[in-house]
């Protein structure tokens, strides 16, 4: 009888490993074929729109849940990007890379010099206290970095000053990766893209700033299209257009069925086990 159930044990392992492995390829094969609704060029030329442009006097809550306005952080250059704190993957790699960035900058531009702003544009699920933990997850403790929850009526608003532009998918929100840069008057001078922030596409803009200097936009859009990376998607090159990504949800997926078939089995073969010994024990008796 051990030799029996061990065969069954052995059979439902493959037959569980056979079904996956058919499974996870049918399953990736129909999400390599789910084409973005965000245009990736539109959304380059909505969000260099917005260059030259002056933000409003936005307000926002900050991580202690007190009303902060746009306008308190003028008088000095504000680096400003958009997260959301539901998202696991890109935004905290991205957050990081900008945590590098400003650490950089503090050594070479010198402390209260300059001030960041991350916006939490999914509303309500980005409240202060989503922002708070997820600072605290990430270790961003410098004192001149904020996390603002504005309120979900103003996020339309502010994604149209600072020429952000997302919009939600299967897997979270699709929207541009970009760091907007401000001058001491609260207006636009240039956006960096890309999900690994270069210290020196910040640092040399906010030099200037701090020199004094006009800040002039230095590439087209042309040149700008390809560095664009849209969050939630992974880039086909065959096809030359974002797709979306399920392998993380896929993988997880296939885990949970495979644990739930084998629990399953094996519930299956303790009622058999049990059947068969009372059914002997009656035979005995």
């Amino acid at each position: 009888m051990a030799c029996l159930s061990l065969l069954r044990i052995r059979h439902a392992l493959a037959t569980c490993a056979a079904g996956l492995m058919l499974a996870l390829p049918a399953m990736a094969s129909s999400s390599n074929t789910t084409d973005l609704g965000l245009d990736r060029e539109a959304a380059l030329r909505t969000s260099q729109a917005a260059i030259g442009r002056k933000v409003g006097d936005h307000i926002l809550l900050n991580r202690e849940g007190v009303p902060t306005s746009l306008t308190s952080y003028r008088g000095k250059p504000l680096l400003v990007s958009f997260i959301y704190t539901g998202c696991f993957q890109v935004c905290p790699t991205t957050t990081r890379s900008l945590q590098e960035a400003v650490e950089g900058l503090l050594k070479s531009v010198g402390p209260n010099q300059f001030n960041v702003v991350s916006i939490g544009f999914n509303q309500p699920a980005d409240s202060p206290q989503a922002l708070k933990s997820f600072a605290t997850q990430y270790g961003i403790r410098q004192p001149n970095w904020e996390f603002l929850s504005p309120p979900a009526a103003l996020v339309p608003d502010l994604a149209r000053d600072f020429g952000f532009v997302f919009q939600a998918s299967p897997a979270g929100f699709d929207h541009v990766l970009q760091v907007s840069i401000l001058d001491g008057e609260g207006r636009i001078v240039r956006q960096v893209y890309g999900e690994g922030v270069v210290p020196s596409e910040l640092g040399e803009p906010l030099k200037m700033l701090l020199a004094g200097q006009p800040v002039e936009s230095n590439e087209l859009i042309e040149h700008l299209v390809d560095r664009v990376r849209i969050l939630c998607t992974v880039f086909d090159p065959k096809t030359g257009t974002y797709k979306v990504d399920y392998t993380l949800p896929i993988q997880i997926a296939g885990g949970v069925t495979f644990f739930v078939l084998m629990l399953i089995f094996f519930i299956n073969e303790w009622r058999s086990s049990r059947k068969m010994a009372r059914s002997k024990g009656m035979r005995n008796a």
